[in-house]
């Protein structure tokens, strides 16, 4: 048995017991199978089994009673938030009212040249940089990094970004708010990052880079965020749109401001 392999193995196996878990395939109070029959099952040593479930168990998933088995834990996590992709900028300020937000850093900086030609910047014009971690319930699900050029930042202070939503501050300064453009990704949490969210460093993370813009085209927010997978995500609605023959899925047309706020799509905990 080569002993360098079975960290890695270990991971793998908490990994697709964890996916397991999650889409609902061993359902919660349902027992696990034993220890052997795992390590029969997934052709690993028992070693391996007990490492992944130990990592199960020290996140949660998973109670394990001597002389009984091992068991899933019934759900305590908050519902995952729900980002409505056709009402994004109303979703954001509707979410800074409803969770709860750590500020970590605030600064002014020179931003990197890709932040300040995304915003459009002057050449040596700096930026308002902060970090935050923003919570649902009080469980941490995302790490957000935003650059808002100087002028615009000196307009509130550290205590007003640790209580207001940015959005909100944007507007409070003057600064219009029209459109944004965003790109999703994934990656993997940094020390840094998985120490904030509560996670192990390499976890699997979504990540968002959006840049806010004024009627005038100019960039008023540059945000990077890293979401916890299981406690957010996004939804698109689409319908079909096209002449026949050339069918094709489109999004749907954003709801008015009323019938956003008919159906919030920020969920809290059950």
């Amino acid at each position: 048995m080569d002993v360098s392999l079975e960290p890695l193995k270990a991971r793998r196996l908490a990994l697709l017991l964890r996916e397991r878990i999650a889409s609902g395939e061993i359902a919660p109070g349902s027992r696990l199978a034993s220890e052997p029959a795992l390590a029969l099952e997934h052709g690993v040593s028992r070693v391996t089994v007990r490492r992944a479930l130990d990592s199960l168990a020290s996140d949660g998933l998973i109670d394990r009673r001597v002389g009984a088995g091992t068991f899933v834990r019934e759900p305590e996590a908050p519902k995952p938030i729900v980002a409505d992709f056709a009402n994004m900028l109303t979703h954001l300020v509707e979410m800074g009212r409803r969770t709860g937000v750590h500020l970590l850093s605030f600064s002014y900086v020179h931003p990197p040249e890709a932040v300040a030609h995304s915003l459009g910047l002057a050449a040596g014009e700096r930026t308002q940089r902060s970090v935050r971690v923003r919570l649902i319930d009080g469980q941490p699900f995302s790490y957000l990094t935003t650059h808002v050029p100087e002028r615009i930042g000196l307009t509130y202070s550290e205590s007003d970004l640790a209580s207001v939503p940015l959005l909100s501050l944007l507007e409070r300064s003057g600064a219009a708010v029209e459109r944004a453009s965003q790109t999703i990704s994934a990656t993997l949490a940094s020390p840094d990052v998985a120490e904030a969210l509560g996670l192990e460093i390499g976890s699997p993370l979504l990540s968002l880079t959006r840049v806010v813009f004024g009627p005038d085209g100019r960039g008023v927010e540059h945000l990077h965020a890293l979401y916890r997978p299981d406690r957010y995500s996004f939804q698109m609605e689409l319908h079909r749109a096209g002449d026949a023959g050339e069918r094709r899925w489109s999004p749907a047309p954003a709801r008015t401001a009323e019938s956003a706020d008919a159906v919030p799509t920020a969920v809290g905990a059950a």
